[in-house]
Formats: structure tokens, C-alpha cells, sequence
């Protein structure tokens, strides 16, 4: 029987951990019903706390633990949550707390255990240098802190799921699911995983967090250099016109080297590269939210040539304009058909 510790902190996200020990019953289910005459299932679980004690969920609520942290327990796996962060300065804060679980965990990876880290969970990872030289992913929205933070890794911000010398990262939240079935893939073959994706409706072909992203506030962070966000200003009223970098520069009266300069100071970016964000940015909205073709929306976005937007979309999203819209505006159309009527205005 495959022992799976998955560690439990206060204000990590309660499905986090629940929903990975779904995930496996349900393997568990699956495979007693094939085995017939199997003595035991395949995995058993235990949740560790760094004290031994209830942790709060960043929903509140309160969840049991089967014991403390110890590094001196075998185990052929251990699952790190995401930590629910509604600011960078609190998620780092958060990892910093958690700093003496760092030896435990590569502890536990010296000794043959499989470690997986879904979302922010990364980070500690990150910080025990686990991932030092190796793949891995995280939350879409913290690629550029982690990328800062940990040059030395090799972030695939659009995969979903990673998997290196045993360490194993997933993207955004649910896609504790992924790693979850990536875990009985390892450990049951991936007949096994397919069945329990079937049974749970878990989209187990998921392969990008790309269509997913927005314009972050990392994109859109805060800076005092004065001519940069006049040239913000400039780009976001010129996203249908052709772009050419000498007439931003010659409009804010700079040379093109030091309008690129200070741009990357500012934003971590090159002025093209934020423009063509932003045209991306709002494609996606067009999309999501309007019945306007694609080739209506390459041309409102400032893109003549439809095949290059094609292209850049497709490059930005990884999946096609057509593709994109097919999935994102359906759920739109969804929300709104469920959205609670607003009152009317009696007249007066």
C-alpha cells in the first residue's frame, strides 16, 4: 500500500487537500472493484500539521489532522497544498513561516518519496532548492515573482502539471486534480488514472494554464517613472492603430533606446511585448463577451493581418481564436443566463 502524506497549514485551501484524498479514494474504489480478491487498497493517507493540530482553511474552516510532520516518517509521497494569498507580501510572509519544514521536505525526497507541490505550494519547494535546475510551474499569476525570485528554475509558466526526479508541480488551484491522477499514474498505471478521471469528470487532457491568464497586477505594477505611464496611456489609445516604436518615442520627445530602457525598469518588458499583451487582453474579453467574429476582433485589437493575430493569439493563450472563444464564451453566456435579474427602476 502506497502511504501519501499531504501536509495541512493554516490559510491553505481547504480543496487542496480534500479533493487530492477524493481523487485517491476513488482510485481506491476503482481498483477493489477490478481486484476482486485484493487484500487491501491501493493508498492510504495521512494529514500532518506542523504542531499536530487543526488547521484553519483560508474558508474557515477547521480540519483535523492525523498527527504532526516527521521527517523521519517513510512515505512514498507528499502533497504541499497551495496557500490561498490575496497579496504577494502575504504569500511570501506565509512561505517564510513555513521555512522550518524546508530539511523535512528534502528529507523526504532524499529517501525516494515523490514530491508534489500544487499552485503556490511551488514556492516552498522553490525556497528548500528542490527545484534548482529543474521544471516546474505555478500559479499563472505569480510567474514573474517566481521567475525573479528563483532565476535558477526552470519555470513552464503555461504547463499545467511538471515532473522532474520526482518532483512534481501543478498549476492554479483545481489543478490539484492533475497532479492528483499523475500520482496514480506513477504508483498504478495509467489505466488506473484514466478510469478515475472518468468517474470524477476530471478534464485530465488539460495541458495550459495559457488561455486562462488576464493581465496581472504584476503587468500592471505600480511605478513613479512619469514617461512610462504616458507611454501606457499613449499604447492603450492606439491598440487599433499599427504600432512603430520611433512614433511613441518621438511623441514623448526620447530616443527609442531610452524609452526601451526605462520601460523594462518600469514593467519587466519591452514596449511591444506590453502592447501586444494587452491586445491579447482584450481579444480575450472580445471573445469571451461579444458575438463579434475573429476576424471582427483581429481588426478591432489592430491586427490587419489575420494570420498573424492567429498566430500571436494562439502563442499567448495556446489555444486558437476559434478554440477560445468556443469554450470561454459559452461559460459566459452561462453566467449570464444564471445571473440574478436586476430590479427595474419604477417610474416615478
Amino acid at each position: 500500500m502506497r502511504q501519501i502524506r499531504l501536509w495541512a497549514f493554516d490559510g491553505t485551501l481547504a480543496s487542496g487537500i480534500a479533493g487530492p484524498i477524493d481523487v485517491l479514494a476513488a482510485a481506491n474504489a476503482i481498483w477493489l472493484h477490478q481486484n476482486q480478491g485484493a487484500a487491501e487498497a491501493l493508498f492510504e493517507w495521512r494529514i500532518e500539521s506542523p504542531d499536530g493540530k487543526p488547521v484553519r482553511t483560508r474558508s474557515g474552516m477547521v480540519l483535523n489532522v492525523d498527527g504532526a510532520i516527521d521527517a523521519r516518517a517513510g512515505a512514498d509521497a507528499v502533497l504541499v497544498p497551495g496557500i490561498f494569498f490575496d497579496g504577494l507580501t502575504t504569500l511570501l510572509k506565509r512561505i517564510d513561516d513555513l521555512r522550518p519544514l524546508l530539511a523535512t521536505l528534502r528529507k523526504h525526497h532524499e529517501r525516494g518519496a515523490i514530491i508534489g507541490a500544487n499552485c503556490s505550494a511551488s514556492f516552498l519547494l522553490a525556497e528548500a532548492h528542490l527545484l534548482d535546475h529543474r521544471q516546474a510551474t505555478t500559479h499563472w499569476l505569480l510567474t514573474k515573482t517566481f521567475q525573479q525570485r528563483y532565476p535558477q528554475v526552470d519555470l513552464r509558466p503555461d504547463e499545467v502539471i511538471t515532473e522532474e526526479d520526482r518532483i512534481i508541480c501543478s498549476g492554479a488551484a483545481t489543478s490539484y486534480l492533475n497532479l492528483a491522477l499523475r500520482l496514480i499514474e506513477k504508483f498504478a498505471g495509467p489505466n488506473l488514472a484514466a478510469a478515475t478521471a472518468k468517474m470524477l469528470l476530471i478534464d485530465s487532457n488539460r495541458i495550459s494554464q495559457a488561455s486562462y491568464r488576464t493581465l496581472t497586477v504584476q503587468q500592471h505594477q505600480p511605478h513613479s517613472d512619469q514617461l512610462i505611464l504616458r507611454a501606457q496611456r499613449w499604447m492603450e489609445k492606439q491598440l487599433q492603430q499599427s504600432f512603430r516604436l520611433r512614433d511613441l518615442a518621438r511623441d514623448l520627445s526620447v530616443s527609442e533606446r531610452t524609452l526601451s530602457r526605462r520601460f523594462s525598469q518600469a514593467l519587466g518588458n519591452t514596449p511591444i511585448g506590453y502592447l501586444q499583451s494587452m491586445r491579447m487582453e482584450l481579444a480575450k474579453r472580445l471573445l469571451e463577451t461579444t458575438s463579434l467574429s475573429v476576424d471582427a476582433v483581429s481588426e478591432r485589437v489592430g491586427y490587419t493581418d489575420l494570420s498573424s493575430f492567429r498566430r500571436l493569439f494562439k502563442r499567448a493563450t495556446g489555444v486558437s481564436p476559434r478554440e477560445f472563444k468556443q469554450r470561454f464564451a459559452q461559460r459566459h453566456r452561462a453566467r449570464r443566463a444564471t445571473a440574478p435579474e436586476r430590479p427595474r427602476a419604477r417610474a416615478a
